[in-house]
């Protein structure tokens, strides 16, 4: 299996905590991506404690990779969305940030699993995707 990994430059360093942002199977064109949280380019979480907002960078941070494969969110075969603390007042936030990352696409499957915590305490909501580059 030929596969290619994926670390844009507009993101932040991956690479150094042991993954890539994406690893595309080049025989089946499925990009896997890694979990996408509130960093920007520079480490920093954007929308404090505001599920709405980071949820925003999250899904713009799926954005970022996509685009390096020039592919869009129409191309998005699955979400698994881990929320910390989940509650289900925190499911309008999320879905339209969910809403206006997807435009006029229509969504792809997904699952919102509450966790009791992410990777660094800051973390809200951590977002993984499954793509593809087959049109």
């Amino acid at each position: 299996m030929t596969s290619t990994r994926i670390n844009p430059e507009t993101l932040y360093g991956s690479v150094q905590y042991g993954f890539s942002h994406a690893t595309v199977d080049e025989a089946s064109g499925t990009v896997h991506l890694s979990g996408q949280v509130a960093w920007d380019k520079d480490y920093t979480v954007v929308g404090g404690n505001d599920i709405g907002l980071q949820a925003r960078q999250a899904l713009a941070n799926i954005g970022q990779v996509l685009a390096a494969l020039n592919i869009g969110p129409e191309q998005v075969l699955r979400l698994r969305t881990f929320v910390v603390n989940y509650e289900p007042s925190m499911l309008g936030p999320i879905g339209a940030e969910l809403a206006a990352f997807y435009g006029d696409a229509v969504p792809a499957a997904n699952t919102i699993v509450g966790v009791q915590t992410l990777a660094l305490p800051d973390f809200l909501i951590e977002i993984e995707a499954i793509a593809t580059t087959r049109t």
